[in-house]
C-alpha cells in the first residue's frame, strides 16, 4: 500500500477516457479519478442517473454513443473499458489504433486500491449492501472512508467518493476476475454461488478464485460457514446472525453484548449488518458507535427502495435482485412487511444465467401470490447466441414450482405497464426485481420520474 502524495493532486496532469462510464462502477471510478486530479472523459450507449450526477457535480459530460471521435486528442490520454465493452467496440479499436494505453476496468480500480487501505466486499450477493453499510460505520466513528460501490448510498446521494480518511471501501467483483486485481487490507467474503455462467464452467473453478482473493488480505471477515471459512488460509474473522427478530421493516440482534436495531428487513441484511460490525472493529470504531450508525441505515438506491404508491393504492419497490437466492430473500424481507398480496415482478439478467437457473428462479418466484416474467436484459450477451432462451423459460418454471398461481409473461415494456397497472390493487406490495432496467418499469407503476434517463 502506498501513501498519497501531499500538495500537489496525486494523479494531477493525467487524462483518462472511461468507455462505459454510465455504469455503476466505472461512474464510481471516474469521481475518484477526478478528485485525485485526473482530467476524465467518457462514453456509455445510454444516458444514467450516474452520468447525470457526474455532469452536475462538473466530473464530465457524457458522450452517450459510442464513436473514435470521443476520444480527446493526443497521445498521453489513456483508456478504460468496462467489463460490458467487446473488443470491437469503436472507441477501444479507435485506440489501440492511436497507439493509447488501452485497459480493463480493473486495472484502474486496482490502481485506486493501491493508494488507500482496502476493504473490499466479495460475494455473489450483498456486496452494495455490506459496503454501504461498512461506510455507514466507519462515517459513524468519525472515519471519512473513500468509498467505490455498485449503488448510490442514500447518505449522500453518490455511489463513489475519495474522501479524506486512510480507507477505501470497494466491492470486489468475480464475474470478470477483477477482484484478484486489488490491493487488500481486509477482504470481506459473505458467500459463493455460481452467477456468471458465462465466466465459469463449475464451482470449484470459482472458488479457486475466492480463495486466490482471500489469501491476499490481511485480514478475513467471512460469514460463519465451513464451506466459505475453509478458502482462507490463515487468520479469519467470522460473523453470523443466526436468529434475528425479524420486525416490519427492520430487525434487532445482539452481537457481542451489543443491541443493534435495522430499519432495513430481512434476516440477509441482519447478516450484512453484522460483516459490516466486524470490520468496524478492526478498524477501531467502537461496537457501540458502529450500532449506532447502522441504526440510521436507510438503503442504497434499488436495494427494497420503497418508490412510492401506484395510482390504485399499491406499495412499489424497486429491487437489484437477479439470482434465485437474492429473489429468496427480497421477497422473504417483504412478508416481513405485513399481511397482503405480495407481487413478484421479475426482469432477468443474462441470458447464460436465466438458461443456467430458469428453474431455481421458478421455486424462488413462487414464494409470491402473483408473479410476473419480463423478457431478458441482454447486457453484454446476444439473444442469437441463445436460442430458445428467454424469460418464458422462468414463467413456466414457476407455473410448474406453484401449479394454478397467477404467473404472466410479459416480454415487452408496453404490455408490462398495462396489464400490471390493471393489477395492482389497494394494499398491494408489488417488488420489481432486476440488475438491468426493470427499475424504469417500477418507477413508472409508482407513478415517479425515471432518474436513469
Amino acid at each position: 500500500m502506498s501513501a498519497e502524495p501531499s500538495g500537489r493532486a496525486p494523479w494531477s496532469g493525467r487524462r483518462l477516457h472511461l468507455i462505459g462510464v454510465a455504469g455503476a462502477g466505472m461512474s464510481a471510478y471516474a469521481r475518484a479519478a477526478h478528485q485525485l486530479g485526473a482530467s476524465v472523459s467518457g462514453s456509455d450507449r445510454v444516458d444514467s442517473h450516474f452520468a447525470q450526477t457526474l455532469a452536475v457535480d462538473g466530473v464530465l459530460e457524457l458522450h452517450v454513443g459510442h464513436r473514435a471521435e470521443n476520444i480527446p486528442a493526443g497521445d498521453d490520454v489513456e483508456v478504460f473499458y468496462s467489463s460490458a465493452v467487446g473488443p470491437d467496440n469503436e472507441e477501444r479499436v479507435a485506440a489501440l489504433e492511436r497507439g493509447l494505453v488501452v485497459l480493463a476496468r480493473a486495472e484502474l480500480l486496482a490502481e485506486l486500491s493501491r493508494l488507500r487501505r482496502t476493504i473490499a466486499v466479495a460475494g455473489a450477493h450483498g456486496k452494495t449492501t455490506t459496503a454501504s453499510m461498512i461506510v455507514r460505520a466507519l462515517r459513524g466513528g468519525g472515519l471519512d472512508p473513500g468509498y467505490l460501490i455498485g449503488g448510490t448510498l442514500s447518505e449522500t446521494g453518490r455511489n463513489g467518493d475519495w474522501g479524506s480518511g486512510e480507507w477505501l471501501v470497494v466491492e470486489a467483483d468475480e464475474s470478470d476476475r477483477s477482484l484478484l486485481a486489488l490491493a487488500v487490507e481486509i477482504a470481506v467474503l459473505g458467500n459463493v454461488e455460481l452467477d456468471h455462467h458465462e465466466a465459469f464452467g463449475s464451482l470449484r473453478e470459482l472458488e479457486q478464485v475466492y480463495r486466490e482473493f482471500l489469501s491476499h488480505a490481511t485480514e478475513a471477515v467471512i460469514w460463519d460457514r465451513p464451506e466459505l471459512l475453509a478458502l482462507r488460509s490463515g487468520p479469519v474473522v467470522a460473523y453470523d446472525v443466526p436468529a434475528p427478530e425479524l420486525r416490519a421493516g427492520g430487525s434487532r440482534f445482539v452481537l457481542d453484548g451489543v443491541e443493534v436495531e435495522l430499519s432495513v428487513p430481512g434476516a440477509h441484511n441482519a447478516r450484512n449488518a453484522a460483516a459490516a460490525l466486524r470490520v468496524a472493529g478492526i478498524v477501531g470504531v467502537e461496537p457501540a458507535v458502529a450500532a449506532g450508525a447502522l441504526a440510521q441505515f436507510s438503503g442504497a438506491r434499488r436495494r427494497f427502495e420503497r418508490l412510492g404508491l401506484s395510482p390504485h393504492g399499491a406499495e412499489v419497490y424497486d429491487d437489484y435482485a437477479h439470482h434465485p437466492t437474492e429473489i429468496a430473500a427480497t421477497l422473504a424481507a417483504a412478508r416481513t412487511l405485513g399481511p397482503r398480496r405480495l407481487i413478484a415482478v421479475f426482469q432477468p439478467h443474462l441470458y447464460s444465467r436465466t438458461r443456467a437457473l430458469h428453474r431455481e428462479f421458478g421455486l424462488a418466484l413462487a414464494a409470491a401470490d402473483l408473479v410476473a416474467v419480463l423478457d431478458v436484459y441482454a447486457a453484454r450477451e446476444r439473444a442469437s447466441d441463445f436460442s430458445g432462451v428467454s424469460g418464458l423459460m422462468i414463467a413456466e418454471a414457476t407455473v410448474d414450482a406453484a401449479p394454478g398461481k397467477p404467473t404472466y409473461w410479459l416480454p415487452d415494456r408496453g404490455s408490462a405497464e398495462r396489464v400490471l397497472g390493471a393489477l395492482l390493487g389497494p394494499g398491494d406490495l408489488v417488488m420489481v426485481m432486476g440488475a438491468g432496467d426493470s427499475d424504469t418499469l417500477a418507477r413508472g407503476l409508482a407513478g415517479v420520474g425515471n432518474v436513469d434517463g
